[in-house]
């Protein structure tokens, strides 16, 4: 029996804040709300969820380099470190698996700086500006990446 396909969700910087941090921007779901969400979803195609935020662009990559092996899809919002890690965009450039870029809100929408993303030079698609659906949606661009089908 094979085992069961794991999507990795990652979260970077301030995303601990969700709820409290500039609600009229982010919305006023936790991150642990965001982790509920995410972890219906991924059940609902059969698949494990491993779920990580840091304020530690290390740590991140750390996540990323141990997605190798143990993961089949990384679904990440980087949040501010997406302007600006190369040593994410390195780490990701490592794996070989599907990747997709999330983010609450519409980046194309805000600061000129933050319209520069170095995670999408490697993924697979990129969803900015629908909230928490936009983690839904990755996962189920994943799923459907990865061969899995709703579970009845």
């Amino acid at each position: 029996m094979t085992q069961p396909a794991t999507i990795l969700v990652l979260n970077g910087p301030n995303l601990n804040l969700l709820g409290s941090r500039e609600p009229e921007i982010y919305g006023h779901e936790t991150l642990a709300d965001i982790e509920v969400l995410c972890r219906r979803k991924t059940e609902s195609f059969g698949a494990r969820l491993m779920f990580h935020q840091s304020n530690h662009e290390g740590e991140l990559v750390d996540h990323i380099q141990t997605a190798r092996g143990n993961a089949d899809a990384i679904i990440l919002n980087a949040g501010a470190y997406t302007h600006t890690s190369i040593a994410i965009l390195d780490a990701l450039g490592t794996v070989a698996m599907p990747i997709y870029e999330v983010h609450l809100s519409n980046i194309h929408r805000r600061e000129s700086f933050r319209h520069r993303s170095f995670v999408s030079r490697v993924a697979d698609g990129v969803i900015c500006g629908f909230g928490s659906l936009g983690y839904e949606l990755a996962i189920e661009a994943a799923a459907r990446k990865l061969g899995l089908e709703p579970v009845p």
